[in-house]
Protein backbone atom coordinates (compact mmCIF):
# COMPACT_ATOMS: atom_id res chain seq x y z
CA UNK A 1 0.00 0.00 0.00
CA UNK A 2 1.33 3.42 -0.97
CA UNK A 3 1.35 5.88 1.90
CA UNK A 4 0.18 9.10 1.95
CA UNK A 5 2.05 11.43 4.40
CA UNK A 6 1.96 15.08 5.26
CA UNK A 7 4.87 17.51 6.10
CA UNK A 8 4.19 19.91 8.12
CA UNK A 9 5.41 23.05 9.77
CA UNK A 10 4.10 24.94 12.91
CA UNK A 11 5.41 28.45 13.53
CA UNK A 12 5.56 29.23 17.19
CA UNK A 13 6.64 32.60 17.31
CA UNK A 14 6.18 35.87 19.50
CA UNK A 15 4.25 39.12 18.17
CA UNK A 16 4.79 43.03 18.87
CA UNK A 17 1.78 45.53 18.01
CA UNK A 18 3.64 45.93 14.77
CA UNK A 19 1.71 44.59 11.79
CA UNK A 20 4.14 44.95 9.57
CA UNK A 21 7.12 43.56 11.39
CA UNK A 22 4.64 40.69 12.37
CA UNK A 23 4.30 39.70 8.66
CA UNK A 24 7.63 40.21 8.03
CA UNK A 25 8.11 37.32 10.54
CA UNK A 26 5.38 34.88 9.38
CA UNK A 27 7.25 35.56 5.92
CA UNK A 28 10.67 35.00 6.69
CA UNK A 29 9.93 32.31 9.00
CA UNK A 30 8.02 30.78 5.72
CA UNK A 31 10.79 31.03 3.43
CA UNK A 32 12.55 29.53 6.47
CA UNK A 33 10.48 26.40 6.45
CA UNK A 34 10.30 25.69 3.25
CA UNK A 35 14.28 25.80 2.88
CA UNK A 36 14.56 22.54 4.66
CA UNK A 37 14.99 19.26 3.00
CA UNK A 38 11.63 18.05 3.74
CA UNK A 39 9.76 21.16 2.20
CA UNK A 40 6.23 21.44 4.27
CA UNK A 41 2.80 21.26 2.44
CA UNK A 42 1.14 23.02 5.21
CA UNK A 43 2.38 25.37 7.57
CA UNK A 44 0.09 26.92 10.30
CA UNK A 45 0.06 30.14 12.48
CA UNK A 46 -1.08 31.01 15.79
CA UNK A 47 -4.01 32.89 16.64
CA UNK A 48 -4.95 36.39 16.21
CA UNK A 49 -1.06 36.96 14.80
CA UNK A 50 -1.40 40.20 13.32
CA UNK A 51 -0.81 41.78 17.18
CA UNK A 52 -0.32 41.16 20.64
CA UNK A 53 -3.48 39.07 21.95
CA UNK A 54 -5.83 42.52 22.50
CA UNK A 55 -8.75 40.40 24.65
CA UNK A 56 -6.87 40.49 27.59
CA UNK A 57 -9.35 43.55 28.30
CA UNK A 58 -12.91 45.01 26.71
CA UNK A 59 -11.48 47.70 25.08
CA UNK A 60 -13.95 49.44 22.27
CA UNK A 61 -10.65 51.08 20.28
CA UNK A 62 -9.78 47.12 19.81
CA UNK A 63 -12.56 47.04 17.33
CA UNK A 64 -10.47 49.34 14.66
CA UNK A 65 -8.55 45.99 14.30
CA UNK A 66 -11.46 44.30 12.39
CA UNK A 67 -11.06 44.01 8.49
CA UNK A 68 -13.34 41.89 6.27
CA UNK A 69 -12.48 39.04 4.15
CA UNK A 70 -11.53 39.04 1.56
CA UNK A 71 -9.30 41.82 2.84
CA UNK A 72 -5.60 42.57 3.39
CA UNK A 73 -4.95 39.76 6.03
CA UNK A 74 -6.37 36.74 3.74
CA UNK A 75 -5.41 38.61 0.49
CA UNK A 76 -1.65 38.20 2.16
CA UNK A 77 -1.87 34.85 3.27
CA UNK A 78 -3.10 33.79 0.00
CA UNK A 79 0.00 35.71 -1.81
CA UNK A 80 2.31 33.83 0.68
CA UNK A 81 0.45 30.40 -0.16
CA UNK A 82 0.92 31.05 -3.98
CA UNK A 83 4.25 32.23 -3.20
CA UNK A 84 5.68 29.07 -1.59
CA UNK A 85 2.73 27.02 -3.51
CA UNK A 86 1.69 25.39 0.00
CA UNK A 87 -1.44 25.56 2.34
CA UNK A 88 -1.61 28.18 5.15
CA UNK A 89 -3.96 28.25 8.12
CA UNK A 90 -4.05 31.84 8.97
CA UNK A 91 -6.05 34.14 11.51
CA UNK A 92 -7.69 37.25 11.56
CA UNK A 93 -10.31 39.24 13.56
CA UNK A 94 -13.28 39.83 10.92
CA UNK A 95 -15.86 42.31 10.89
CA UNK A 96 -18.51 41.04 8.29
CA UNK A 97 -21.14 43.47 6.62
CA UNK A 98 -24.18 42.98 8.48
CA UNK A 99 -22.00 43.79 11.72
CA UNK A 100 -21.04 41.19 12.95
CA UNK A 101 -17.25 40.08 14.55
CA UNK A 102 -15.95 36.95 14.45
CA UNK A 103 -12.02 35.31 15.34
CA UNK A 104 -11.85 33.62 11.94
CA UNK A 105 -9.15 31.08 10.81
CA UNK A 106 -8.16 31.62 6.99
CA UNK A 107 -7.13 28.46 5.01
CA UNK A 108 -5.43 29.85 1.57
CA UNK A 109 -4.40 27.14 -0.78
CA UNK A 110 -1.40 26.70 -2.75
CA UNK A 111 -2.59 28.29 -6.02
CA UNK A 112 -3.44 31.45 -3.64
CA UNK A 113 -7.03 31.26 -3.79
CA UNK A 114 -8.85 31.58 -0.21
CA UNK A 115 -10.23 27.60 0.59
CA UNK A 116 -11.97 29.15 3.18
CA UNK A 117 -12.86 29.90 6.77
CA UNK A 118 -13.63 28.85 9.97
CA UNK A 119 -15.64 31.10 12.79
CA UNK A 120 -14.58 29.94 15.89
CA UNK A 121 -17.48 28.43 18.05
CA UNK A 122 -16.43 28.10 22.06
CA UNK A 123 -15.73 31.63 22.97
CA UNK A 124 -14.30 32.47 26.43
CA UNK A 125 -15.29 35.57 28.86
CA UNK A 126 -12.13 34.40 31.88
CA UNK A 127 -9.83 36.80 33.58
CA UNK A 128 -7.26 37.68 30.75
CA UNK A 129 -9.37 36.11 27.97
CA UNK A 130 -12.37 38.25 27.20
CA UNK A 131 -13.35 36.93 24.10
CA UNK A 132 -17.36 37.30 24.14
CA UNK A 133 -16.74 41.00 24.01
CA UNK A 134 -15.24 40.98 21.16
CA UNK A 135 -16.30 38.29 18.92
CA UNK A 136 -19.78 36.46 18.17
CA UNK A 137 -19.88 32.31 18.65
CA UNK A 138 -20.21 30.56 15.08
CA UNK A 139 -23.53 28.55 14.15
CA UNK A 140 -22.27 27.52 11.13
CA UNK A 141 -21.70 23.91 12.12
CA UNK A 142 -18.08 21.88 11.93
CA UNK A 143 -17.66 21.23 8.43
CA UNK A 144 -13.57 20.43 6.69
CA UNK A 145 -12.39 22.32 4.41
CA UNK A 146 -11.05 21.49 1.43
CA UNK A 147 -7.65 21.86 -0.37
CA UNK A 148 -5.35 20.92 -2.04
CA UNK A 149 -3.92 18.69 0.02
CA UNK A 150 -7.27 17.20 1.70
CA UNK A 151 -9.71 18.59 3.76
CA UNK A 152 -8.51 19.97 6.80
CA UNK A 153 -10.87 20.42 10.13
CA UNK A 154 -9.33 23.95 11.24
CA UNK A 155 -10.58 25.04 14.59
CA UNK A 156 -9.66 27.51 16.86
CA UNK A 157 -8.26 27.59 20.75
CA UNK A 158 -10.99 27.26 23.39
CA UNK A 159 -12.68 24.66 21.08
CA UNK A 160 -9.60 22.13 21.58
CA UNK A 161 -11.38 21.59 25.30
CA UNK A 162 -14.59 20.34 23.43
CA UNK A 163 -14.35 16.75 22.47
CA UNK A 164 -17.69 17.31 20.46
CA UNK A 165 -16.26 19.69 17.95
CA UNK A 166 -13.53 17.31 17.15
CA UNK A 167 -16.07 14.09 16.90
CA UNK A 168 -18.18 16.47 14.38
CA UNK A 169 -14.98 17.33 12.54
CA UNK A 170 -14.09 13.85 12.31
CA UNK A 171 -17.27 12.46 12.01
CA UNK A 172 -17.58 15.43 8.53
CA UNK A 173 -14.59 13.73 6.95
CA UNK A 174 -11.55 15.84 8.02
CA UNK A 175 -8.38 14.22 7.84
CA UNK A 176 -6.43 16.24 10.04
CA UNK A 177 -7.75 18.97 12.80
CA UNK A 178 -5.70 21.95 12.94
CA UNK A 179 -5.99 24.27 16.31
CA UNK A 180 -4.58 28.44 15.66
CA UNK A 181 -3.94 28.71 19.59
CA UNK A 182 -3.42 31.67 21.85
CA UNK A 183 -3.32 30.15 25.45
CA UNK A 184 -0.66 30.70 28.70
CA UNK A 185 0.46 30.57 32.24
CA UNK A 186 -1.42 32.84 34.88
CA UNK A 187 1.18 34.74 36.40
CA UNK A 188 -0.48 34.73 39.44
CA UNK A 189 -0.83 30.68 39.72
CA UNK A 190 1.30 28.95 41.25
CA UNK A 191 4.13 27.05 39.29
CA UNK A 192 2.27 23.49 39.94
CA UNK A 193 -0.84 24.92 39.09
CA UNK A 194 0.94 26.45 35.79
CA UNK A 195 2.29 23.11 34.61
CA UNK A 196 -1.31 20.85 35.20
CA UNK A 197 -3.11 23.87 33.00
CA UNK A 198 0.13 23.27 30.50
CA UNK A 199 -0.95 19.42 30.81
CA UNK A 200 -3.83 19.44 30.45
CA UNK A 201 -4.29 21.25 27.06
CA UNK A 202 -1.75 19.05 25.59
CA UNK A 203 -3.51 16.21 27.01
CA UNK A 204 -6.93 16.73 26.09
CA UNK A 205 -6.21 17.17 22.46
CA UNK A 206 -4.05 14.16 22.33
CA UNK A 207 -7.24 12.51 23.35
CA UNK A 208 -9.11 14.26 20.33
CA UNK A 209 -6.51 12.36 18.49
CA UNK A 210 -7.01 9.07 20.15
CA UNK A 211 -10.94 9.10 19.88
CA UNK A 212 -11.10 10.12 16.47
CA UNK A 213 -7.89 8.60 15.18
CA UNK A 214 -6.76 11.40 13.64
CA UNK A 215 -3.84 13.53 13.66
CA UNK A 216 -4.16 17.13 15.76
CA UNK A 217 -1.97 20.20 14.98
CA UNK A 218 -1.98 22.42 17.41
CA UNK A 219 -0.09 25.90 16.89
CA UNK A 220 0.20 28.33 19.99
CA UNK A 221 2.38 31.20 20.50
CA UNK A 222 4.94 31.95 22.74
CA UNK A 223 6.38 34.97 25.09
CA UNK A 224 4.95 36.88 28.11
CA UNK A 225 2.35 39.97 27.24
CA UNK A 226 1.80 42.46 29.93
CA UNK A 227 -1.62 43.39 30.58
CA UNK A 228 -2.53 47.37 29.28
CA UNK A 229 -5.12 47.13 32.09
CA UNK A 230 -3.51 45.46 35.20
CA UNK A 231 -7.14 45.71 36.81
CA UNK A 232 -8.55 43.11 33.83
CA UNK A 233 -5.54 41.02 33.94
CA UNK A 234 -2.00 39.84 34.94
CA UNK A 235 -0.90 39.37 31.90
CA UNK A 236 -0.08 36.23 29.72
CA UNK A 237 3.25 34.62 29.42
CA UNK A 238 1.64 32.41 26.43
CA UNK A 239 3.73 28.71 26.96
CA UNK A 240 4.03 27.79 23.26
CA UNK A 241 4.95 23.87 23.08
CA UNK A 242 3.08 23.54 20.13
CA UNK A 243 2.76 20.31 18.53
CA UNK A 244 1.60 17.38 16.02
CA UNK A 245 0.67 13.96 17.43
CA UNK A 246 -0.68 11.45 15.03
CA UNK A 247 -3.53 9.75 15.27
CA UNK A 248 -2.97 7.57 18.25
CA UNK A 249 -2.04 10.70 20.01
CA UNK A 250 1.93 9.82 19.61
CA UNK A 251 3.88 12.64 19.50
CA UNK A 252 5.55 13.79 16.24
CA UNK A 253 7.23 16.99 17.14
CA UNK A 254 6.65 18.97 20.47
CA UNK A 255 8.16 22.63 20.69
CA UNK A 256 9.04 23.79 24.83
CA UNK A 257 7.99 26.61 26.61
CA UNK A 258 10.20 29.13 26.26
CA UNK A 259 11.45 29.38 22.74
CA UNK A 260 10.33 30.51 19.25
CA UNK A 261 11.03 28.04 16.89
CA UNK A 262 9.43 25.99 14.12
CA UNK A 263 8.00 22.84 14.34
CA UNK A 264 8.16 20.24 11.73
CA UNK A 265 6.53 16.54 11.31
CA UNK A 266 5.24 14.61 9.16
CA UNK A 267 1.70 12.85 9.32
CA UNK A 268 1.29 9.58 7.71
CA UNK A 269 -2.24 10.06 6.87
CA UNK A 270 -2.84 6.75 5.62
CA UNK A 271 -2.54 5.36 9.41
CA UNK A 272 -6.46 6.63 9.88
CA UNK A 273 -8.19 4.21 7.54
CA UNK A 274 -5.82 1.35 8.74
CA UNK A 275 -6.27 2.43 12.92
CA UNK A 276 -10.00 2.55 11.91
CA UNK A 277 -10.36 -1.08 11.10
CA UNK A 278 -9.44 -2.04 14.32
CA UNK A 279 -10.22 0.47 16.71
CA UNK A 280 -13.73 0.71 15.45
CA UNK A 281 -15.15 3.92 17.59
CA UNK A 282 -16.90 6.15 14.94
CA UNK A 283 -18.19 3.06 14.34
CA UNK A 284 -19.85 1.70 17.53
CA UNK A 285 -20.85 4.91 18.53
CA UNK A 286 -24.42 5.11 19.89
CA UNK A 287 -25.65 8.85 19.21
CA UNK A 288 -29.05 7.73 20.16
CA UNK A 289 -28.06 6.95 23.65
CA UNK A 290 -26.37 10.38 24.06
CA UNK A 291 -28.44 12.89 26.00
CA UNK A 292 -27.66 15.38 27.72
Amino acid sequence: MSRRTLNIALLQLSFSDDLDANQKKLADSVAKACAQKDKPALIVFSELHNGLYFCQQENADAFTRAETVPGPTSEWCCALAKQHQLVIVGSVFEKTTDGDYYNTALVADSDGSLAGRYHKTHIPYDPGYYEQHYFKSSSEGFHPIQTSIGKLGVLICFDQWFPEAARAMALAGAELLIYPTAIGYDPENSQAQQIRDREAWITVQRGHAIANLIPVASCNRIAYEAAPDTSQSSGINFWGSSFVCGPQGEFLAQANDQDETIVHATVDLSRTEELRKVWTFLRDRKPEMYHK
